[in-house]
């Protein structure tokens, strides 16, 4: 797969997930320009210029002589790398490297082509810098996760390379590589920069978009066992409404239920909210990941470090601020919690007769029999611990850097809890999937066709039909793998 830096699609870094083989274009040219203007500033001893020979944050008043500028920049990395907690996964780290190459490779950063070849090292080789998971707040870029990235190319840190963890150095002293020593400016284009968050987002919303498909599925076999109205998929209802996700959603979930038949329980003459107000909540939910899909559009391209070289200029800008991806994150958040939440209240409504026509909690002899009332309590107590996890983070900002970094997005943050939230739905929707395939054995008169009759038989696969009391946690999860693997899509 080519990439053209400034030209890379979500497609293209959801490849770069999956560990796709991968081909950056540099246009060196644009890269020794920009590099040259640094070189030129360097060699005027009066000019104080920001990022290139001055102390940074609080310190940027302080002037480094030119023989000092080297020990400046690997200062600036060894300083910074204060991470803690769980690394991030190899499938991260390689978003990472090649967002981080597709920013210096548009030539505003001024940095030299060899550092972008040290980097490309690392995902040629499949090598994958230890970068613990917290230490950024979101501004100034993601310095301490991106310190962590660049301490490798120094002989420092540590690297999973073909699964040993290296120091740095050993990892260059096997490909035969000395430690690249940096010029003027080049730590700080290495560790500014909101590609830490932005790999985050984008994985984590990648997986939104397959749970929200899935969560429809579910849905729909919800509608076959309870024998629910369909008159709520009317088109021309969704169209004077006007909002396009609740229209796009009545129609896939209509897609999903063609050539499906019941004879609808005459004691109906409404189902709960959970069913008949789906396109209205999920298209909300759509629309929001679309907002989020631009967000991630816009942000992979972007050249987030500071100063930026513009022309022959050097402009100290606030590009690094991840704030537009901390809204987003925050936004994605609550989709999910709401994918979760009304898929939970469609567990409930199956585990109760008055609702689903369908026999308590999903088994005969109840009594005896508990079927599926725990099943809906774990789904509960992962909706709940959910809508916690979705307070918003984009509004909670700390100063640090002796108040010159006064405002922070904690996008990072905002981004990381994203994996909890998903894995907690996954889990809804799973059960949500047992439940109603349970209940569909358990009803009568209903005909399954198309993607239902197929995502059934799935189901069945792992979960089929039971007459007494069952083990059920290993199914959740093996439901819940499945539907990370995308198979009801």
């Amino acid at each position: 797969m080519d990439i053209i830096p400034g030209q890379m699609s979500i497609q293209q870094l959801a490849a770069v997930f999956a560990g796709d083989t991968v081909s950056i274009k540099f246009d060196e040219g644009k890269i020794n320009r920009s590099r040259r203007v640094v070189d030129n500033i360097c060699q005027k001893t009066d000019a104080k210029v920001y990022g290139i020979n001055t102390g940074f944050g609080k310190l940027h008043n302080v002037h480094i002589s030119q023989e000092h500028l080297e020990t400046l920049q690997e200062n600036l990395i060894v300083s910074h790398a204060t991470g803690v907690g769980k690394p991030l996964s190899h499938d991260l780290v390689r978003g990472i490297l090649v967002l981080k190459m597709n920013a210096l490779g548009q030539g505003f950063s001024g940095v030299r082509l060899e550092v972008i070849d040290k980097l490309n090292a690392f995902l040629v080789n499949q090598a994958y810098p230890v970068i613990p998971s917290k230490g950024s707040v979101g501004a100034s870029g993601d310095l301490a996760p991106l310190s962590h990235l660049a301490l490798p190319i120094l002989g420092r840190g540590e690297v999973i390379w073909d699964n040993q963890q290296l120091s740095g150095q050993d990892f260059l002293s096997r490909l035969k590589q000395q430690p690249l020593k940096l010029a003027a400016k080049e730590g700080l284009a290495l560790i500014n920069g909101t590609q830490v968050s932005l790999a985050i987002l984008a994985k984590y919303y990648l997986q939104t978009v397959d749970l929200l498909n899935s969560s429809l599925t579910a849905l729909a076999l919800t509608m076959c066992a309870t024998k629910a109205r369909t008159e709520f998929l009317t088109a021309d209802a969704h169209q004077i409404r006007r909002q396009p996700g609740q229209i796009k959603i009545a129609k896939q979930i209509q897609g999903i239920l063609q050539g499906c038949r019941w004879d609808v329980l005459t004691t109906k003459v409404q189902d709960p909210y959970s069913i008949r107000c789906s396109p209205q909540v999920i298209g909300a939910c759509l629309q929001q990941c679309d907002y989020v899909d631009s967000v991630i559009e816009y942000e992979i391209n972007a050249v987030t470090d500071n100063p930026l070289v513009i022309g022959e200029q050097i402009v100290s800008a606030g590009n690094f601020h991840a704030e537009p991806l901390a809204l987003a994150a925050d936004a994605l958040a609550n989709v999910i919690a709401e994918i979760g939440n009304i898929s939970e209240r469609r567990i409930a409504m199956l585990m109760d007769p008055s609702f689903s026509g369908l026999p308590a909690f999903l088994v005969n002899n109840s009594g005896i029999n508990s079927g599926l009332m725990n099943c809906h309590v774990t789904a509960s107590a992962c909706a709940s611990e959910n809508k916690a996890l979705a307070a918003p983070r984009s509004i909670d900002t700390i100063p640090t850097s002796m108040n010159q970094e006064d405002h922070v997005s904690m996008a990072t943050g905002a981004a990381l809890r994203l994996k909890e939230l998903c894995a907690n739905a996954r889990f809804i929707v799973a059960t949500e999937m047992i439940a109603a395939t349970q209940g569909i054995h358990l009803a009568k008169d209903v005909t399954l066709s198309g993607k239902c009759l197929d995502s059934f038989e799935r189901i069945k696969k792992c979960s089929p039909y039971f007459e007494n009391d069952s083990y059920l946690s290993p199914i959740i999860e093996q439901i819940a793998h499945m539907i990370k693997q995308r198979s009801f899509m």
